[in-house]
């Protein structure tokens, strides 16, 4: 499967800000079959600190929405329990983050659904558009290539002269 600009943008800040030593993309576990079709989008691994970061990302830029609103707080939330699985079946000594990152979620019913899936970060609206900001400012500074394709359009975009 081809890895989304949505999920490069994810991995840039793992990369970048929270110093992941490797990002990997559409992530798979082992073993086939129907499981192996359940991906986990963005993982990022930092193992200075032993930590794993376990990413949901979804880029809808008109407004989360699978069907209706509960199917969209079911399917994250399913998505979440597999997250969690992930880490627990393969990442022993590694503490697990499991984050949400959706540039836009309409407010009211899923922000208050998604807000009550206890430890699963929500990383949606201003708080992604922050995070963006932030390595938009890295970008600025730093010149050595990333091997991120969003996060070198970002340098690109800093460096450019009038």
């Amino acid at each position: 499967m081809l890895t989304d600009i949505g999920e490069f943008i994810v991995g840039a800040y793992l990369q970048i800000k929270l110093d992941c030593d490797v990002v990997d993309y559409n992530v798979r576990p082992r073993g086939g079959g129907l499981a192996g079709l359940e991906e986990i989008d963005v993982v990022g691994f930092n193992h200075r600190e032993h930590k794993a970061h376990l990413c949901e990302v979804t880029t809808h830029i008109q407004g989360l929405l699978y069907k209706d609103n509960p199917t969209t707080i079911a399917r994250i939330s399913k998505k979440y329990e597999r997250q969690k699985k992930y880490g627990k079946e393969y990442l022993h000594g590694f503490q697990c983050e499991c984050m949400f990152w959706s540039p836009v979620v309409p407010v009211g019913y899923l922000t208050d659904g998604l807000s009550k899936l206890s430890g699963l970060q929500l990383i949606i609206n201003g708080v992604y558009k922050r995070r963006i900001e932030e390595l938009q400012a890295q970008a600025r500074i730093d010149t050595h290539d990333a091997r991120n394709p969003f996060y070198r359009m970002l340098q690109i975009m800093g460096h450019m002269r009038g």
